[in-house]
């Protein structure tokens, strides 16, 4: 990693000296441009691997498409989906720690430059044949996307004059387009070569995707805010060595209980993953119940936190459905749905781009439908369109249902079912998503006010820890009972929303 600039060196690499030679980056800061092709290309790494992940783990075994490539993991379906679902919840998970180390420990831009390391280790060990690497190359895909997921945004919010900076909305704009343009393009390069060529080579590809971000990072480093470079809060020399002491407590006692498992015979992949996912889901119930139990929060704040448990309820249901579109969906694209569209063929994990590609062309629509919306007096308020992404993820999967029951004789579905369902859950994330990041800091009590983002987060990790479990428990998440159940678990929540509105609206106080 390249040495970090120093305090004073700093004053004259950032913003300022950008500004000061009249270069800019769409008329943003030329630290912008720096930030959108680390996280463009840390997008590509991530979601081309993703692309890959299911596929790679069924390939060869009794749930893979007949004459489809081998070399995989040969796991059952369901397998397939637990471990898909604890890695994604891991990753939202991790984010928390991430930002901890930014605030206490490296600051953003090293802990951005570790992570972005990790990743690259990452992949790379996906890229060498065997189980054991394989699961070791998750979990530093895992850790290292939480360092940096955490952190690049803060540091594009650095880069501007404070909140009332006019460019700052553009600029996270602009960057939020960085990210979905990095998801299109990897399903199209790195899912054609790994399911055509060879997986491993395609996780190659997906290291190298990171490499090409990381270079950018710390080329383009002078180019960032000298406070990208500042820890906020450094940690004590005597509270950092209690925190290492409780670290190695913990490893030890894990290394012993695991030592015991293995020596003895019991070990199956069931001793990681249920512990894993178990975790997933205390997690956020124990930092939740720590904030609304918080006695130096005002009334106003504890009414807010009361009206916020509502939102991150839903967001995990919506979450829980949504995800699957890369292990469930993605498993009945490759088995079920076939892969030709006017004569032309394709591999089934280009399914995996139609996601970001609807929200480049629908974001900007419905940025523009909420303001005119509101010019009318009309804009549906966050509770209603919190609702209204409930029904639409659920509405998702009752339309699921179809050709599902369709392909249950052997039948291959048109990939326009497929197509369908994607469009729907991605408006219904555009009604969700940006309206869950605006409501988690406007409702955020003072004193969690730089934590609530990772909160937020949570929501994703228990969504995608009910899926692990479900399928842990084995539950077959490809059946179309199942299916149905969770679309009418959205559509329920999303009409409990709907119709508790007022008295949400109430607890929310003076956010709206």
């Amino acid at each position: 990693m390249a040495s970090l600039p120093t305090k004073g060196a700093a004053e004259h690499s950032g913003l300022e000296a950008s500004e000061q030679s009249g270069k800019t980056f769409f008329g943003h800061p030329r630290g912008l441009a720096v930030l959108f092709m680390t996280e463009l290309w840390e997008r590509f790494s991530f979601y081309g691997m993703r692309a890959l992940l299911v596929l790679y783990l069924i390939a060869g075994g009794p749930d893979a498409k007949p004459g489809s490539q081998g070399g995989g993991l040969e796991m059952p379906q369901g397998s397939a989906i637990a471990i898909y679902s604890v890695y994604l919840a891991m990753v939202y998970l991790l984010a928390l720690p991430g930002g901890w180390f930014a605030d206490r420990v490296w600051g953003p831009r090293r802990t951005v430059a570790v992570g972005a390391g990790v990743i690259i280790a990452g992949h790379l060990s996906l890229a060498v044949p065997g189980q054991a690497m394989f699961f070791a190359g998750l979990a530093l895909v895992a850790l290292g996307s939480g360092l940096l997921k955490a952190n690049i945004s803060t540091m594009v919010g650095h880069l501007y004059d404070g909140p009332k900076d006019p460019r700052r909305d553009g600029g996270f704009t602009i960057f939020y387009m960085g990210i979905n343009l990095g998801a299109f393009i990897a399903p199209l390069v790195i899912g054609t070569v790994g399911q055509t060529v060879g997986w491993h080579l395609g996780f190659t590809l997906a290291a190298v995707g990171m490499a090409l971000g990381l270079a950018v990072f710390l080329i383009g480093t002078r180019h960032l805010s000298p406070q990208s470079s500042v820890v906020p809060t450094p940690l004590p020399a005597q509270e950092r060595n209690a925190w290492l002491v409780k670290g190695l407590i913990w490893f030890a006692i894990a290394v012993v209980f695991y030592g015991v498992v293995v020596g003895t015979g019991n070990f199956t992949l069931n001793w990681a993953l249920v512990p894993i996912t178990l975790l997933g889901l205390i997690l956020p119930v124990a930092v939740l119940a720590r904030i609304k139990r918080d006695k130096e929060l005002s009334e106003t704040e504890q009414s807010k936190v009361s009206g916020y448990l509502w939102f991150f309820v839903a967001a995990a249901v919506f979450w829980m459905i949504y995800d699957q579109g890369g292990s469930t969906m993605a498993a009945f694209a490759e088995t079920k749905s076939a892969d030709t569209v006017f004569g032309l063929g394709f591999p089934s994990s280009w399914f995996q781009s139609l996601n970001p590609l609807f929200v480049m062309a629908l974001a900007p629509v419905f940025a523009w439908l909420w303001l005119w919306l509101s010019r009318k007096n009309r804009e549906p308020n966050t509770v209603v369109k919190f609702a209204m992404a409930m029904l639409l993820v659920g509405g998702s999967f009752f339309v699921f249902v179809v050709p599902m029951a369709m392909a249950s004789d052997g039948t291959k579905v048109s990939p326009m079912w497929l197509v369908s369902i994607y469009l729907i859950q991605t408006v219904g994330e555009l009604c969700l998503s940006p309206v869950g990041l605006s409501v988690t800091t406007k409702m955020a009590p003072q004193k969690y006010a730089g934590q609530m983002m990772g909160v937020w987060f949570l929501a994703v990790t228990a969504g995608d820890c009910v899926t692990g479990l479900l399928s842990l428990a084995g539950v077959d998440l490809s059946g179309t009972g199942v299916i149905a159940a969770e679309a009418a678990l959205a559509a329920l929540a999303g009409f409990a929303v709907f119709m508790y509105r007022k008295k949400v609206t109430a607890l929310m106080g003076d956010v709206h």
